[in-house]
């Protein structure tokens, strides 16, 4: 007599006050893995192809060591940087996770939360951060939703800068290529500081015989929208209203960002990438 009533749609996770992984019905190996290590910035790395088959982050890359998978972070708040984590001996503060909380998962959905302080060099309080991911696995695709917060412990200005918010690193190789491609339809460099509803980028991946990829989604009610986006030269990008210019943020005051990612197999699929955009901005988050 059967007695287990998963699904193979359904979910689990293992997790501990420093790492969350979400693991797919009865596999063996998370499709996705949340990391909040004592001291260190947040990320989430690996995330796994929808079919499971090749990794869609990287870690830590030689040519921008400082970039974990999917993480946040700003290159300068009063002149001091979230970004680089002191690895370019900049004046750079740190980040400091709070404990997880167990992740909250029914059938094919995970959700879980990231709290962080953000604290100058000299100690001063300067942000709390709240990341709130909400994990739905698809089959084919999946998507990873976030609501992203930051309360000003002190009066801020977010300096101009080419990079900074929401950002995905993937395992570009030169000799093998990849694509950025935005809303308006621009492809790769000419996407650079463009103003866009989404960027995907898709390239081939190891152990794959064909290409896989990931849109990032700003949506429309988020502080300046359409947002400037960064696509770098390794196909690093991210949507960083500070490329556009500096803004201010009064003490007590919370600003609230939502983004999506949308994950797929293969090359994108516009049409499909257009759908999950709007289902993103017509449901309530």
């Amino acid at each position: 007599m059967e007695h287990n009533h998963a699904k193979k749609s359904d979910l689990r996770a293992e997790s501990s006050e420093q790492i969350i992984s979400i693991y797919r019905y009865n596999d063996s190996v998370p499709i996705i893995t949340q990391h909040a290590k004592t001291e260190k910035r947040p990320y989430i790395h690996p995330m796994a192809a929808p079919d499971g088959v090749g990794i869609l982050t990287e870690d830590a890359p030689s040519h921008h060591p400082w970039q974990h998978g999917l993480y946040c972070g700003f290159n300068n708040i009063n002149n001091i940087g979230f970004w680089e984590e002191g690895l370019r001996g900049g004046y750079d503060g740190t980040i400091h996770p709070k404990s997880l909380a167990q992740p909250i998962i029914k059938e094919n959905t995970a959700r879980w939360k990231v709290e962080t302080d953000w604290l100058a060099p000299d100690g001063t309080h300067m942000i709390s951060e709240e990341q709130a991911w909400t994990f739905t696995d698809h089959g084919e695709t999946y998507e990873l939703d976030l609501v992203w917060s930051l309360q000003a412990e002190t009066s801020l200005t977010y300096g101009q800068h080419i990079a900074g918010g929401l950002f995905l690193r993937m395992p570009f190789k030169e000799e093998l290529g990849g694509k950025a491609i935005n809303s308006a339809g621009q492809e790769n460099e000419n996407a650079e500081a463009k103003y866009a509803n989404w960027v995907t980028v898709s390239m081939p991946i190891e152990n794959r015989n064909d290409w896989a990829g990931i849109a990032m989604m700003n949506h429309k009610d988020n502080p300046q929208h359409p947002v400037t986006w960064r696509v770098d030269d390794q196909l690093g990008f991210s949507p960083s209203r500070c490329i556009s210019g500096e803004w201010t943020q009064a003490q007590g005051t919370t600003e609230t960002y939502k983004h999506r990612l949308f994950v797929y197999c293969g090359q994108p699929d516009i049409g499909q990438i257009e759908r999950s955009w709007n289902s993103f901005n017509d449901s309530v988050v």
